[in-house]
């Protein structure tokens, strides 16, 4: 069988302190030179870097840490009541399928109402969920159902998702942070503390200027 080295995030670092403290100290998504590594091991994971890519990995990664369960669903519960709805969380524990509710207006009793079902496991969501969501929505007299799946569909569920279009929206841990950073400013000062952005202005250069 194959043997290899796991050393991406700094893997052997973390394992340690794992070890030692029983707590994971989170990823380290590249390596500066000095650290132990080879030259070419710091040449492959330092050039070249897409910033923006490795600024939303790290806040995946972040996410992924620190809103597991039932966190996952107050940080999107926190996004819509930043974007103007009101709204009702479920819980921890058996939601019936239903984690948020958010509704417009003053009341939150104007359209449109949405039930919001949070998926944040490793694996992809099923089609049963989908259909679960599509249910519960005439349960709950929403407009619309939003499936927030952190690590994606599976493709019997894409499918069904746009067999659903004008009734269902999916979220993927992509268009969770997308959200999540375009009202950060707005969010409640709890969230805020608990998940620490800094947004940075950097020269976007055109390719063909050398």
């Amino acid at each position: 069988m194959t043997i290899c080295e796991i050393k991406r995030n700094g893997a052997a670092k973390r394992l340690e302190v794992i070890a030692s403290s029983g707590k994971d100290p989170g990823a380290v998504i590249a390596s500066a030179p000095g650290s132990g590594e080879t030259e070419a091991e710091v040449d492959e994971e330092t050039a070249p870097v897409d910033i923006a890519q490795l600024a939303t990995d790290r806040i995946r990664a972040y996410i992924s840490e620190h809103f597991t369960g039932h966190d996952l669903a107050r940080l999107v519960e926190g996004v819509l009541r930043a974007q103007g709805y009101v709204t009702f969380r479920s819980p921890a524990g058996a939601d019936g399928g239903i984690d948020v509710l958010a509704g417009a207006g003053p009341l939150g009793l104007e359209a449109p109402r949405i039930c919001v079902q949070v998926k944040s496991g490793d694996t992809p969501v099923d089609v049963k969920i989908v259909r679960e969501l599509h249910g519960v929505l005439t349960t709950v007299n929403a407009d619309q159902g939003l499936l927030v799946a952190w690590a994606g569909l599976t493709k019997a569920a894409e499918t069904e998702t746009r067999n659903q279009f004008f009734r269902i929206r999916v979220w993927t841990a992509d268009d969770v942070i997308n959200a999540v950073t375009s009202v950060y400013d707005r969010l409640s000062d709890e969230i805020q503390a608990e998940l620490p952005l800094k947004r940075i202005w950097t020269v976007v250069l055109d390719d063909t200027a050398e």
